[in-house]
């Protein structure tokens, strides 16, 4: 580890999957039960959209498509006075798997130890996630406190018109236009802009080149947890840069069980458990394993960059003895 540079590379990132990875359910439901939607109908309506516009020409993206569905829900009355606070407000009713928010607590206690500082730098957590879900909704949940980013889609509520005063508050209302999305492809970018420290520093662009050695977050200090196929873009560029992959599973889906063993087979991930977050759980054993180990493995290089950096003064050589002859 280089003892100059742009960071220090103190920062181990787990980075979050959210639907079917920190919640058994899609974080929409609570959304569909608010209003007295139909949520398999609204998902069957949205499978069908890519061949629907096709007929027209156009092709839609089938990761996102889910988005415009839900704006026109607002527009024909299905989900009316959806703002984002409403989605915010929504997202406090998200479900999560067992031992969550608990095992993130728990991960950065680890790290609260001298065993992980060397002389006034010490090791740090940042957990983050990486969705094709609602910001806003993942805002609203009891994690949101625990994040250090959240990448998710977004809304605009009231455009801005031709002529408007731009330097004013955008007025509030319904949700009507998409500010911004990350499909299974466009979430490796964000892993670009943590690995750069592009979300925390102004002037960074996740375009600029900055060696490896030079990155915020480097690969290698990183944790990829997620569920499935769609993740594997992500799990790719983690795993190839030397970070760490871990794909989970519901407990009673043998089905979901079948698909992670299937990338572990693949070598798509490192290792793969129940979405049981528990103390005690497999998953949450190797989660703190794996944290330890990279901690150490930082202070580790740490203490010899330090080494390699100091040069020794002299020191008393103790005084040379002769031998008494017998």
């Amino acid at each position: 580890m280089a003892e100059k540079g742009l960071f220090f590379q103190n920062i181990i990132a787990l980075i979050w999957d959210f639907d079917r990875t920190l919640s058994p359910h899609y974080m929409q439901k609570p959304l569909f039960k608010a209003y007295d939607v139909d949520e398999e109908l609204f998902w069957t309506e949205v499978n069908a959209l890519p061949a629907y516009y096709a007929r027209a020409g156009i092709e839609v993206n089938s990761d996102t498509c889910y988005l415009g569905h839900l704006l026109s829900y607002v527009r024909h009355g299905r989900f009316p006075d959806l703002t984002n606070a409403r989605l915010r407000g929504l997202g406090r009713t998200i479900e999560f798997f067992p031992g969550i928010p608990g095992l993130f607590d728990r991960l950065a206690a680890i790290l609260d130890t001298p065993e992980f500082r060397i002389g006034d730098l010490r090791i740090e957590l940042e957990q983050y996630v990486v969705s094709t879900g609602l910001v806003e909704m993942i805002r609203g949940s009891r994690i949101a406190d625990r994040l250090s980013g959240i990448y998710a889609s977004a809304f605009i509520e009231e455009p801005a018109a031709p002529g408007t005063d731009l330097n004013r508050t955008p007025p509030s209302g319904p949700i009507s236009q998409i500010a911004g999305f990350l499909d299974n492809t466009t979430k490796t970018r964000a892993l670009f802009e943590i690995n750069k420290g592009v979300n925390k520093h102004t002037g960074i662009s996740v375009n600029d080149a900055i060696p490896e050695s030079e990155r915020r977050v480097p690969f290698r200090n990183m944790i990829y947890i997620a569920d499935g196929p769609s993740d594997i873009p992500c799990f790719s560029v983690v795993k190839k840069h030397g970070g760490l992959t871990y794909a989970v599973h519901a407990a009673e889906s043998n089905e979901q069980f079948a698909q992670v063993v299937r990338l572990h087979e693949t070598g798509r991930v490192h290792m793969y458990g129940s979405a049981d977050y528990r103390i005690g759980s497999a998953t949450d054993m190797w989660l703190q394993l794996q944290l330890r180990k990279i901690a150490t493995r930082i202070i580790e290089e740490r203490g010899k960059a330090f080494e390699s950096q100091v040069g020794r003064g002299p020191v008393h050589l103790a005084e040379e003895t002769k031998e008494t002859q017998p």
